[in-house]
Formats: C-alpha cells, structure tokens, sequence
C-alpha cells in the first residue's frame, strides 16, 4: 500500500471516529446543557463539552489525530532503522581496503526488503557504486555529501503537509471567532433589549474555538519538533557513519 492512499485512509478513519464521537456524545450532552442553563436564565455553563460543541473544534480534532498520525508513523520509521548505526555494513578492516561491488552485493542480499529503503543504505549504495565506476576517493566523498544533502531536502518536503496542518488549525479556530463575533453583532438589539443569553453564547463559539485550535496547534507543534530533531540527527548519524565505515577504508 502506497504512503499517499494510507494517509488518505487515516484521514477518512479520522473522519468518522470524531463525527461519531461529536453526534453520539459531544453534542447531545452540550444541548441538554444549555437546555437546562436556558431554563434556569443562567449562561452557559463551561463544561468540556460546550467548549467542545462547535464544527471548528470538530474539524480541528480531525485534523490532530491526522496530523498526529503522520508525524509518529515518520518518527517510527526512523526509530526503526536506527539500529543500522550501530552495524558495520561494509567489508574489510582499516589496513584493507573493501571491493566496492561486493559490498554492495551483501548489502542487497543480506538485508530485508524494507530496509534496502532506509536513507543510510541509500547513501552507502549511491557513494559505492560512485567509487567502483571511478575507484576516486573524492567522488565517493562527494557522492556521500550530496546524499546527505538531498536527504535533508526530501525529508523538508515531505514536511510541507504537517506545517500546512500546524498552520491551518489556528487558521480554523480563528473563522469560529469571526463566525462567533458576527452572530454576537446581530444579536445586539436583542441585548439592547435586556437578553444578553444570545450575544454571550456566540461569544463563547469565538473563544471557544480559538481556545481549542491553539491548544491542539501547540501539542502538534510540539511533536513535529521532535521528528524535526529525530531527523537532524538521522542525518548527522549518516554522516558519521559514512565518515567511519567508508571514507577510513577507502582512503
């Protein structure tokens, strides 16, 4: 299964987790709430779920879990090769220098198929079969450097949607304040008139959901700097690596 259809699966699974939980808990329990708060004349009260209740809040959940969801799956994936630092891949001692193609032979037969697209072994595949067609050191340097490089570029952007998501969260929140506020303005005569109910309830939609979307915008931003930092050192590490294991037998 390709990464783009199975992100569109957890998103579509986000879909209708939330939305079930919103129409089967979230929102029922809120309008018994207000109900009973509308009866008593009392505003509403500030229970979880009336903070909840509205479709920003709604969509801004969806959005975490999604956003969660990619953030973790990429941080696993790099736990889970990380175990590759720790094993000399390549051939030969310090006083011998390695057959290039031979290295790369083990490297394909001795590890399993999901590992053949980890970035180190990528990286020790491209800087080998650069040595063996040239047998220059400063190519195979080269070859490493520009790998690392490209790494660093392709893990930004495959970053771009999880920043898209961090931003759009706040953004969400902020059209629930514009929608809150606008629906407290036209209730303005009916608060002139003495019935301020109307106009603190859709003060409270404003707040609401900017509340919940910068809480959720800070707990993402949070995580995505942790794959940020687990993918610097990723890239540090190869770099060592390839510094260690390949440069010093084949200089």
């Amino acid at each position: 299964m390709s990464e783009i259809v199975k992100n569109f699966i957890v998103l579509i699974v986000s879909i209708i987790v939330v939305h079930f939980a919103y129409i089967g808990y979230v929102r029922p329990e809120a309008d018994i709430l207000l109900e009973a708060a509308r009866q008593a004349g009392q505003s509403a009260p500030r229970d979880l779920v009336i903070v909840l209740k509205d479709y920003e809040q709604e969509i801004c959940f969806i959005l975490m879990i999604w956003g969660s969801f990619l953030i973790l799956s990429k941080c696993l994936i790099i736990l889970r090769d990380d175990y590759l630092f720790a094993v000399d891949l390549i051939e030969g001692t310090a006083e011998e220098t390695p057959d290039p193609e031979k290295v790369i032979a083990k490297l394909d037969t001795e590890l399993s198929g999901d590992r053949h697209s980890a970035p180190l072994i990528q990286t020790l595949r491209a800087a080998l079969w650069r040595y063996a067609g040239t047998r220059n050191v400063q190519n195979l340097s080269d070859a490493i450097e520009s790998s690392v490089e490209a790494l660093a570029v392709r893990q930004d952007a495959e970053n771009s949607m999880i920043r898209y998501l961090i931003w759009a969260i706040p953004s969400i929140g902020f059209i629930g304040t514009v929608r809150g506020i606008g629906e407290a303005l036209s209730l303005a005569d009916k608060a002139l008139a003495g019935d301020i109910s109307g106009m603190t309830n859709s003060l409270g939609v404003a707040f609401n959901s900017t509340l919940v979307a910068l809480l959720i915008s800070l707990f993402l931003m949070f995580i995505f700097h942790q794959l940020q930092r687990l993918q610097d050192g990723q890239v540090v590490s190869i770099q060592a690596y390839c510094n260690q294991y390949l440069l010093a037998r084949f200089k």
